[in-house]
């Protein structure tokens, strides 16, 4: 009998699934509310359903006959996945009651504090107190906490509604503009920690954590009092050595607690000498518009492992029994352009950057006469993911990229926010 896989995303990151998934002679359904997803050029069938829209998509899964799901790079994708595969009496690496632990910062945070694992300390305030409270009642609530903090949704992804608080006097205000973006009751005010930050992805298999990449997560403060933005990603991590074990560790105790036996686990997580680890996020998918570094600096296919989780598991261990985090193949980075909502008019040095020879995959988001939109389709201006032979020509190209990168506005104003490599205490030497 040909599997019949439904892919659950029809965007840019989801034609290598796509693609991958018909070279294994799979029939593939592909389904999200994004009409014009490119993935669906490359898929057998395409439906126009709202992921939210749960029951429909549960629906179609029957009458289609489909004998498998699977998604990944985003959280609310991974949310509806598993309720669908619940509805549509799918195979799932997680069920609807675990969900809370992976897309609840609230439930997350409860939990890693029932464990005894680090995070940065945090409250939770209601919003009609930060609406009707006294400033005294709002400042009893987030007592010992120490400055600067950040207030966050408990229910969004993506860096959304998201601020800064450096002192006392903004608390009321910074919270009340996260409080816009949320349909919780409640948001979550955390102490904000300036060490350095790493994206770790794994894979569950049998109850144990297997370690497929960590990456230092590098951002830039594009404007003052702006929230740093995602700027490069970089493979592998400088300091892989110093938190692989920990991270890890990490990881295992809270799966023994939420129950996960198999599938995808990833973590953001804050790291400083002589401080240690903090988490800061946990989620059961892979990082969008990143899972392709494994692929360029590993040559572990992120495609292939969701594919054979659905059909093929006995191959998994032979991918991880090949895989060694400790031996890049190559170097590699993505490196991500923000911008100002402005109207796109002129890319010219943005294309001439994708044809250097680093570059692995460029990926221009607008076309000219388009307005940049906040929190879109396009989650920035421009990526390139770019390689080299060691870390050094990497930091160069890297330079060159962030000194380089312009696209203007009719009136010739700069839409790129201009992006700053971090400064580090500690450089690594084993790369030269």
């Amino acid at each position: 009998m040909k599997h019949k896989v439904l892919i659950l995303g029809t965007l840019g990151e989801f034609t290598e699934l796509v693609k991958k998934a018909k070279e294994k002679g799979y029939e593939t359904v592909v389904c999200d509310g994004y009409a014009d997803g490119i993935a669906r050029t490359y898929a057998d069938k395409a439906y126009t359903i709202p992921v939210t829209d749960v029951d429909a998509i549960a629906l179609m899964c029957r009458e289609e006959g489909v004998d498998g799901i699977i998604t990944s790079f985003s959280d609310l994708l991974l949310e509806c996945m598993v309720k669908i595969a619940d509805k549509a009496g799918l195979p799932c690496y997680l069920k609807p009651e675990q969900l809370s632990w992976y897309r609840d910062k609230s439930a997350c945070r409860d939990v890693l504090d029932k464990l005894g694992l680090p995070a940065p300390g945090f409250r939770k305030i209601s919003v009609e107190l930060l609406k009707q409270g006294s400033e005294e009642e709002i400042q009893q609530s987030i007592a010992n906490l120490q400055y600067p903090l950040i207030s966050k949704p408990l229910d969004k992804y993506g860096s959304r509604g998201i601020f800064i608080i450096h002192h006392s006097d903004e608390v009321r205000k910074k919270a009340l503009q996260t409080a816009e973006y949320t349909d919780c009751q409640e948001i979550l005010v955390e102490e904000y920690n300036d060490g350095y930050e790493f994206n770790m992805m794994t894979w569950v298999m049998d109850g144990k954590v297997n370690v497929i990449s960590i990456a230092d997560r590098e951002k830039t403060e594009m404007e003052e009092g702006m929230l740093p933005l995602s700027t490069r990603n970089v493979y592998p991590s400088r300091f892989l050595a110093e938190v692989e074990k920990s991270a890890t560790d990490i990881l295992q105790n809270y799966i023994r607690y939420t129950g996960q036996t198999e599938g995808a686990l990833s973590m953001q997580f804050f790291w400083k000498p002589g401080r240690g680890i903090q988490v800061c996020e946990i989620a059961g998918r892979f990082f969008g518009y990143e899972h392709e570094l494994t692929d360029m600096v590993y040559g572990f296919q992120t495609e292939e492992l969701l594919l054979d989780y659905l059909y093929e598991k006995d191959r998994i261990k032979e991918m991880f029994h090949r895989h060694d985090i400790h031996h890049p193949v190559k170097y590699g980075a993505v490196l991500y352009f923000q911008g100002r909502q402005l109207q796109i008019a002129d890319q010219t040095a943005a294309c001439e950057l994708a044809k250097e020879k680093c570059v692995v995959k460029p990926w221009i988001f607008y076309k000219e006469g388009e307005r940049v939109i906040e929190y879109g389709p396009n989650p920035y201006l421009a990526l390139y993911y770019i390689e080299t032979e060691n870390r050094r020509q990497l930091e160069l190209e890297t330079e060159k990229f962030f000194s380089e990168m312009s696209i203007r506005d009719p009136e010739g104003r700069e839409v790129a926010y201009r992006n700053k490599i971090p400064e580090y205490e500690k450089e690594k030497k084993t790369d030269d």
